[in-house]
């Protein structure tokens, strides 16, 4: 792959000179080029509602002093759109004698391969097989009403310039599928929906037994809500599955141990370091190295080095996620968690993969020791406050168990709650840690990133579910 800093209209050296004149006084920056290219194909009803495809180049400039950021960026790689960048941001540091921080460690590991996966397969045979996916859900039962289905990839180059010359690049493969169904009995309709997804090639994804399982999957999930009875409201027992529900762990603890939070102390978890802010035997880590993985990234968009951080040990609280600005200020390590959406937008701490460590019960033992609750398999939509931590979860799949047995789907729950509050009533860890599918998004200040989430079966006491019935 070409360099990037090649397709300017002015020397490598040049813009070498432009970026350390820049950052000169300042205390951290750099210059982030982005290429991207983005293709998404939809199929709704039996047609191929949405076939996009773009690209887009382009390079952000960053100053940092002190709290404050200088931030400009074009769509042009062009001198005259450089210069007007530096004249913007350079501002930033006027009278600032701050001494450019080291630049980040190097590093040799490559997660997933530099490979494009939009070419392959072509455009017309990724539409063949969203048309094969609707006839095969249609025919797997009469109750099928509707069937949308999507695949979509991506593949970003970044190079990152700092003040002091070097130059990280990083390219990053992503793809997902996706499938969702609607059926229906009578005036009744319900739904469910699967997908999966990650860093590398369509290849698996697509192998007929693959996209099956995710039709099935999907088609199950519908099924069971078909069948479900509303759900109660009250106080309750919760057994959380593992994987996807993980959701609510990156949701309500996540965003709070992120580092910009903490140093604003506008987050629950504010100067509650090496303080107990969960239940012994709760660990939660947030890792960017596992090859291949949708929330992985290599190196962050700093140029640290993605790493394996423990944030809360055995219920206490033991680090943030840090970017680079975040971190000088707190007196602390970037930890590999400074992420950007793109070259318009300038990087904060944000998750990659955020999980909760396995402990030593079985699922089984988990469900059996419930006398009356709900198992909640999958959960849709939240909302979330990070400063006081409350927590809203609508469930897809839920059970009621009753007797250590799970009996009954529900429909309609709703878990309500309060992040670290939450965490002081995981009474049983399971054995079983998984992480999600690959298809997690995290949305924070108006961007937008790929991420993974992941949880072992857990049982937490006494949680508040709202329901449509008492």
């Amino acid at each position: 792959m070409t360099s990037l800093l090649s397709q300017f209209d002015i020397s490598e050296d040049r813009i070498r000179t432009l970026v350390a004149d820049t950052l000169r006084g300042a205390d951290d920056g750099e210059l982030f080029l982005e290429h991207s290219e983005n293709e998404s194909l939809m199929l709704d009803n039996g047609r191929l509602k949405t076939a996009n495809f773009n690209t887009d180049r382009g390079f952000g400039l960053r100053a940092v002093a002190g709290e404050a950021v200088g931030y400009a960026h074009s769509s042009e790689l062009s001198h005259a759109a450089l210069l007007r960048a530096t004249d913007a941001v350079a501002t930033v540091s006027n009278g600032h004698e701050g001494t450019l921080a080291d630049a980040p460690a190097r590093t040799n590991r490559h997660l997933y391969s530099d490979e494009n996966p939009i070419p392959a397969p072509g455009f017309e045979a990724k539409a063949k097989l969203l048309q094969e996916i609707d006839a095969h859900l249609r025919n797997a039962d009469p109750r099928v009403r509707q069937v949308t289905a999507s695949l979509s990839s991506s593949w970003q180059h970044v190079e990152i310039l700092r003040g002091d010359g070097q130059v990280v690049r990083d390219i990053r493969p992503l793809v997902r599928m996706n499938v969702a169904v609607v059926v229906g009995d009578g005036d009744r309709q319900e739904s469910g929906s699967y997908g999966t997804g990650g860093r590398k090639a369509f290849g698996e994804f697509l192998a007929e037994e693959n996209w099956k399982y995710a039709a099935g999957e999907a088609l199950r999930q519908a099924l069971v809500n078909l069948q479900a009875a509303p759900a109660p409201a009250g106080t309750f027992d919760i057994v959380l599955a593992n994987g996807w529900p993980g959701v609510m762990l990156h949701e309500a603890v996540g965003h709070g141990l992120e580092g910009d939070f903490n140093r604003k102390k506008t987050s629950a978890f504010a100067g509650l370091m090496g303080q107990q802010v969960a239940a012994k035997g709760v660990t939660v880590v947030d890792d960017g190295t596992f090859p291949e993985r949708r929330g992985s990234i290599t190196v962050d968009d700093e140029g640290t080095p993605s790493a394996h951080n423990v944030l809360i040990e055995d219920g206490k609280l033991v680090g943030y996620m840090q970017d680079r600005q975040n971190a000088r200020l707190m007196g602390m390590t970037a930890t590999g968690n400074g992420r950007r959406e793109g070259y318009a937008h300038r990087p904060m701490p944000r998750m990659t993969n955020t999980y909760m460590m396995s402990g030593d019960k079985t699922p089984e033992e988990i469900i059996a020791s419930v006398k009356k609750g709900i198992y909640a398999v999958s959960f849709g939509g939240g909302q979330v406050d990070i400063t006081s931590g409350k927590f809203v979860f609508g469930c897809t799949e839920a059970y009621m168990i009753e007797d250590g047995k799970v009996t009954q789907p529900i429909k309609g729950a709703m878990l309500i709650g309060n992040g670290p509050d939450a965490m002081h009533r995981v009474t049983m860890v399971g054995n079983d840690m998984k992480l999600d599918t690959g298809i997690g998004n995290c949305g924070k200040a108006g961007q937008w990133v790929p991420v993974g989430v992941g949880q072992p079966h857990l049982r937490m006491n006494q949680m508040t579910v709202g329901g449509t019935q008492v």
